[in-house]
């Protein structure tokens, strides 16, 4: 397996893709019938339910960042430590620490999980810090 086919370059170049805002290159490295949930809001499977809920992130201005602040990869299995930060349609700025589990295979992520806080999220939705 060469470097830029392993499954941790798969997922850094996957959010590198969602960071630069174009969810159609980085749902190419999402198998078709990739399993994603967004605990605790939901579950979603396949392509084009993920591109429909991504976009909701990329609607609102300024930057989306995905700031990796650990990450390990065992087998193909990537696990990071994430500080989500994005705007909201409305112009609410969100930053969100996630934990983040994807699996890949055959080059394609076919398993994501993303772990946060609700509570904190609605909050910084309402404007309530």
């Amino acid at each position: 397996m060469s470097q830029e086919t392993s499954p941790e370059s798969i997922v850094n170049s996957f959010i590198a893709k969602i960071e630069s805002r174009d969810l159609d290159a980085a749902l190419e490295h999402v198998s078709d019938d990739c399993y994603y949930d967004n605990v605790p809001i939901g579950d979603m499977t396949g392509k084009s339910d993920m591109h429909e809920f991504l976009s909701g992130l990329l609607k609102g201005e300024g930057p989306v960042e995905f700031e990796v602040v650990r990450q390990t990869c065992t087998g193909n299995t990537v696990m990071n430590e994430r500080l989500d930060r994005f705007n909201t349609a409305s112009g609410r700025e969100i930053e969100l620490p996630v934990m983040g589990i994807f699996e890949v295979n055959e080059g394609l992520i076919t398993f994501w999980r993303d772990y946060f806080d609700n509570g904190m999220f609605l909050r910084q939705i309402k404007g309530d810090g």
